[in-house]
């Protein structure tokens, strides 16, 4: 087992002595190390996070340069999109071991861009970039990402027989072969240019049935005027013109005719061009084949930041691969996930009981504002006159009297 490149940040102390800020522009973003907002693991969940919006980042790291000529490569790492991105890259990118790290910038040329880009509803796709003879060739697959919020592992397999794969979260979502599912090479068939369809080269299977013609009382007018309008009493012919009755839709008009179909006894099949060997092929076997790898890169664009990479791989060995995602995110997503639907579920109760106060505070303003426009009883009382009060035959009950 060759591992090339092995990083976890969590698990080295002054990350930034392993990493290259680009210095080719002035304003690019900030990196951060933090486990996030939530997390599996506070000390292993630490990753490179980017901190700024609406900016370029560029950050590398270097190890020993390599050729995967006759063994896989393997790519995998661990993105994390706790911001909810709506427009940002999560990849990664190989480049040559020549490459100017402190000049990296988005026209520098790489070998291979791999992992998930998120741009609005459009673009949620996994990019799978090869570069082949100084040209960066896309994949024609359409690989849907993750877009959610929670981190999630991305591995790229590239195989010496001219095969690849990618998996999310360990599991296959892709795979193929090179030549098939990019245009790298010239198409090994073109349509022979010598050939052309024969004039006489009938290719409709249905024709108009030519002994139906047309019955004599088919056209209708689609309109007629109206037999039940009447000229209005006070229509003035020369203030209103000369005038005319409603059109309403004709009962008989029977629209468009057309004769009935047929089949056509001339008909010889859709006819196909005849393909030649292309004389521009030329079968290459080592499309796989990278001969200087000595960088990955963090070469991307973000408008809402937040996002946290960690666990990088590079290896030859598929296994230990998959070994090292299940130790490393695989033993981290299940307390991550969980932390992460207790915040929720508080701040679901917390946004409740604000509602609920702030309801409440409503329903005591009203009844104050209610109070305030009723009359108190006392006010319209009217008191007894004085000479009642002093009779004592008045402060008794009638009954009594």
């Amino acid at each position: 087992v060759r591992i090339f490149f092995f990083f976890l940040v969590a698990k080295r102390d002054g990350w930034k002595s392993r990493w290259v800020e680009s210095k080719h522009k002035s304003d690019y973003g900030q990196w951060k190390l933090t486990s996030g907002k939530f997390y599996g693991d506070v000390e292993l969940d630490k990753g490179l996070q980017t901190s700024q919006d609406a900016r370029f980042y560029a950050l590398s790291s270097r190890f020993d340069s390599f050729s995967n000529e006759g063994k896989p490569l393997v790519i995998q790492f661990t993105v994390k999109h706790e911001q909810k991105i709506d427009c940002g890259g999560g990849y990664v990118k190989i480049f040559p071991a020549d490459l100017d790290q402190t000049d990296i910038h988005g026209e520098s040329q790489y070998y291979i861009m791999f992992g998930p880009d998120v741009c609005g509803y459009s673009t949620k796709k996994v990019h799978v970039i090869f570069n082949y003879k100084g040209k960066n060739h896309l994949i024609k697959k359409d690989i849907k990402c993750k877009d959610d919020e929670l981190t999630h592992l991305y591995t790229l397999i590239l195989r010496p027989d001219q095969t690849y794969e990618v998996k999310i979260d360990n599991e296959k979502v892709e795979s193929g072969s090179l030549e098939e599912d990019w245009d790298f090479l010239p198409p090994k068939k073109i349509k022979d240019p010598e050939a052309k369809k024969p004039e006489d080269w009938d290719d409709q299977a249905k024709i108009d049935n030519p002994e139906e013609t047309k019955p004599e009382d088919w056209d209708k007018p689609e309109n007629i005027p109206d037999s039940d309008a009447k000229k209005p009493d006070d229509w003035d012919e020369d203030m209103d013109g000369e005038w005319e009755p409603a059109m309403i839709p004709n009962p008989e008009y029977k629209g468009e005719w057309k004769p009935k179909q047929i089949d056509n006894p001339n008909y010889k099949g859709t006819w196909i061009h005849p393909e030649i060997d292309n004389p521009e092929y030329t079968p290459d076997d080592s499309i796989y084949k990278f001969d200087n790898v000595g960088v990955l890169g963090l070469d991307l664009w973000q408008v809402k930041t937040g996002t946290i990479f960690d666990n990088f791989l590079i290896t030859d060995d598929v296994e230990e691969a998959e070994k090292f995602g299940t130790e490393t995110w695989g033993a981290t997503k299940g307390p991550e996930k969980k932390m992460k639907d207790q915040q929720e579920e508080e701040e679901r109760k917390k946004r409740e009981e604000g509602e609920k106060s702030k309801k409440d505070d409503d329903n005591e303003e009203d009844e104050e504002d209610g109070d305030e426009d009723e009359p108190e009883e006392e006010e319209h009382t009217e008191e007894p006159p004085e000479e009642e009060e002093e009779g004592e035959d008045d402060a008794l009950p009638k009954d009594e009297l």
